[in-house]
């Protein structure tokens, strides 16, 4: 039976050269956090692409040095050609273990994830108490109209004009008919139907309590990919919600004179972690040694044909 030409050695070498472009794609994912667009790509794709040549070009020196040692012909030019690249593999490690390294990158951000988690932290709850303030704040004001309209009507003799401004007319309809009529209107401008809606889950409060979610779960685990979108979209996203409720709130009925609702939103500026580059820290640079070494394990136990050794002593003494 043949057996397989794929070893042990062959399979280290790949998981270790895939799970280093992962690790480089994470890192320039981090620090491309603020950018658009990757090499005129979308910042994934671009992402992707990069991390794929970091990682083969360290691969494809080691494996290409191994098909290079176990060379049967031309031996002077293979053993050349392999030294060549072995010192190649050596110097992109180099540089992969520097600062300036995607897979390095990483791991100095990941070093800062709990001051990274405590603001956003901060600002996740920021957008979640925003729907509790503005409720707050709207059911104030339909109790304060109800208890206004009410008196209205009791002083609607005393005070006839101001009955009129209220919106009431003189005629069949009660007053208390009028009075849930307007309630009726203040809560429909207040709360319009596509505030909330727990039947479809489709509602802004709904939407936004799902995606607040999402994030809390996404930086208390520290979730490298997850992570990257919350940092982008929390101010934006609390933003627009904000800007929703304001919108509500400038709905007036007649005769209300209140303010509008008004939330201030800060946030940190937690990209900084992400785009700043600093020294490697022990644990990537080991790593990263590691990785290098089952990148070159199978050049190491590839078997040089031995009957060239004495073409090797040859071609060294003529050097």
């Amino acid at each position: 039976m043949n057996q397989s030409k794929f070893s042990l050695a062959d399979v280290l070498s790949v998981s270790s050269a895939l799970l280093f472009g992962f690790v480089c794609f994470l890192g320039l994912n981090f620090l491309n956090i603020d950018t658009e667009k990757v090499w005129g790509m979308d910042r994934t794709t671009g992402c992707i692409i990069i991390a794929l040549a970091c990682a083969s070009s360290l691969f494809f020196t080691a494996y290409g040095a191994r098909l290079l040692k176990r060379t049967n012909g031309n031996f002077k030019t293979s053993f050349v050609l392999e030294v060549i690249l072995l010192i190649l593999f050596v110097l992109l490690a180099f540089f992969f273990t520097t600062k300036s390294s995607p897979f390095t990158h990483y791991f100095t951000v990941s070093a800062q994830k709990s001051e990274i988690n405590n603001k956003l932290q901060k600002s996740i709850e920021q957008a979640e108490n925003m729907f509790s303030e503005y409720e707050t704040y709207a059911n104030t004001r339909i109790n304060l109209y109800k208890s206004k309209l009410i008196s209205v009507v009791v002083a609607k003799k005393i005070n006839p004009n101001e009955y009129l401004d209220y919106g009431f007319q003189n005629n069949s309809v009660a007053d208390t008919a009028q009075i849930a009529t307007k309630m009726f209107t203040i809560r429909a401008d207040i709360f319009p139907s596509h505030y909330s809606d727990t039947i479809s889950g489709k509602g802004i409060k709904e939407v936004a309590n799902d995606w607040i979610q999402d994030a809390k779960n996404a930086t208390s685990s520290w979730k490298p990919i997850g992570i990257v979108g919350i940092v982008q979209d929390i101010e934006k996203n609390s933003s627009e919600w904000l800007d929703t409720l304001v919108t509500f709130s400038k709905k007036r009925e007649l005769g209300e004179q209140v303010a509008n609702f008004d939330d201030s939103l800060s946030f940190d500026n937690v990209k900084i972690y992400f785009t700043k580059l600093e020294s490697p820290t022990p644990f990537s640079i080991v790593l990263g040694v590691v990785s290098y070494a089952f990148m070159l394990l199978p050049w190491y136990v590839a078997k040089r044909d031995l009957r060239r050794m004495g073409a090797l002593a040859k071609y060294e003494v003529v050097l």
